[in-house]
């Protein structure tokens, strides 16, 4: 099986490894469909569990690579590295000035306007399907890398590693979307929906992050590296404050599963490369 996956073009395994990190974001969402409300413990726990198996992702599936392929470049590796790592973090924090802007203007300008709660969920949902094309390059950047590495089965067992962690973050991202609409008197159906809506557009990411990194060597390190500053501003403008934003007698929660998420990450990653 694992020669079988070997054997892919970089975009087909990046389609893949999308695939399952949408899985986990439909998965997530369709806790709805059980619960009405999720426990603020549990809550919590996913929420940092998911902050740590980025963190450790994004250093040892991504950073780490990125410097070496920086060094056989010939460049600065430590340049590159941090060009590509504040652009990642960069993007996303224009992209989270400039969207809502837009969603309201639009909404604004239009002659009947939108709803309160219409324009409350497209502010949400796109927000999550914003930073959900990052997270998508990130698997496709990692997959892409595997026709350039010296051992391809290392390589791919890296890719595969962000694959998973990306997908294991997706799961209470899916369900941080569907259960608070549900809250909100939203159907369980549409719900569900926006909940997973918000993890389709990673296939499509993942496969243009595969193409274009396999078409250009020199850009691969600044890519990842792209990919990594882009998971680290997730985790610390969105996953982390909304794990400790409830009452301080969850907070070790949220602790716990980010420690328990790096070192699971961390075992992952080593082990398998």
């Amino acid at each position: 099986m694992f020669d079988f996956f070997v054997a892919l073009q970089p975009w087909q395994q990046a389609l893949l490894g999308t695939l399952f990190t949408y899985l986990m974001t439909a998965l997530g969402a369709a806790l709805v469909f059980f619960f009405k409300s999720i426990n603020q413990n549990v809550m919590n726990l996913m929420l940092g569990f998911a902050s740590g198996v980025m963190i450790a992702a994004s250093f040892w599936s991504l950073l780490d690579p990125a410097i070496a392929q920086a060094e056989d470049n010939g460049d600065i590796a430590w340049l590159v590295v941090a060009i590509g790592f504040a652009a990642g973090g960069l993007f996303l924090y224009a992209a989270d000035l400039l969207l809502p802007k837009l969603v309201i203007t639009q909404a604004a300008d239009s002659k009947k306007g939108f709803p309160d709660y219409l324009r409350r969920t497209i502010l949400l949902v796109f927000s999550i399907t914003l930073h959900n094309i990052p997270e998508g390059l990130a698997v496709g950047v990692a997959f892409g890398a595997v026709s350039q590495a010296t051992n391809p089965k290392i390589a791919l067992a890296a890719a595969v590693s962000v694959a998973i962690g990306i997908g294991i973050q997706n799961f209470p991202e899916g369900a941080a979307v569907s259960i608070p609409m549900r809250q909100g008197g939203t159907s369980r159906a549409r719900a569900f929906f926006y909940g997973q809506a918000s993890g389709l557009v990673e296939p499509f990411a993942g496969v243009v992050g595969a193409l274009l990194v396999s078409s250009m060597t020199k850009i691969l390190p600044y890519a990842l590296a792209f990919a990594a500053g882009a998971m680290i501003y997730v985790v610390v403008e969105e996953l982390i404050p909304e794990a400790k934003e409830s009452a301080a007698s969850h907070s070790h929660m949220a602790i716990l599963g980010v420690m328990t998420g790096f070192i699971i990450m961390m075992i992952l990653d080593v082990a398998l490369s």
